[in-house]
């Protein structure tokens, strides 16, 4: 299976890219964070180990407590790092059995730290989504009940566009709907002609 990973930093759209491929293609998407926030209230295996790592309040009424744990790793690298060792070999091996039940021409991959949590190596295309700082803060406070200085810790925990885009395939700037979807139509010609 031909694994195309779409990546870029928090407010950049991934999500929306993702959904205009499943939408005007039919192609699969695995959205890792959703997934991974599926897992976390859906794992045994995965809450025992989250409430002895951040204790009693990490669960509310059932529900995964994301103000709580949102604030827990704010300013706290090793706590961070100990619940992505918890949460990601689950969510990479979830994606395994999700990818082995698809039959398409290709899949996507969206996720925030596709090269963080190297699981850029297992894709054999990378998108890379962009979009200007000011507008991505600016959605992510409609999106989000959170602060500008939340946003700009996250920013600047993750890798800068730069970077990604120095390992990705192609690129998408997100500025409009409709520069948005020619790029994706562009980019799903491309990967069809290249696996031909």
């Amino acid at each position: 299976m031909i694994v195309v990973g779409i990546t870029g930093g928090i407010g950049s759209g991934k999500s929306t890219v993702a959904r205009a491929f499943h939408k005007t293609y039919g192609i699969p998407m695995y959205i890792s964070d959703d997934e991974a926030k599926l897992l976390m209230v859906q794992s045994p295996e995965i809450k025992s180990e989250l409430i002895a790592l951040f204790g009693a309040d990490t669960y509310k009424d059932g529900a995964l407590n994301k103000p709580f744990i949102s604030d827990a790793i704010f300013n706290d690298k090793v706590l961070l790092e100990k619940m992505n060792a918890i949460v990601h070999p689950r969510v990479a091996k979830h994606f395994k059995t999700w990818v082995s039940k698809q039959d398409s021409a290709y899949i996507l991959k969206e996720s925030a730290i596709l090269f963080e949590s190297h699981a850029d190596t297992s894709c054999d295309f990378i998108i890379t989504v962009t979009l200007d700082k000011a507008t991505k803060v600016e959605r992510i406070l409609k999106r989000d009940n959170t602060t500008v200085e939340k946003i700009e810790s996250i920013m600047n925990k993750q890798w800068d566009d730069a970077k990604r885009i120095s390992k990705s395939d192609f690129v998408i700037v997100n500025d409009t709907m409709a520069h948005m979807q020619d790029q994706v139509d562009e980019i799903h010609n491309t990967i069809l002609n290249k696996i031909k």
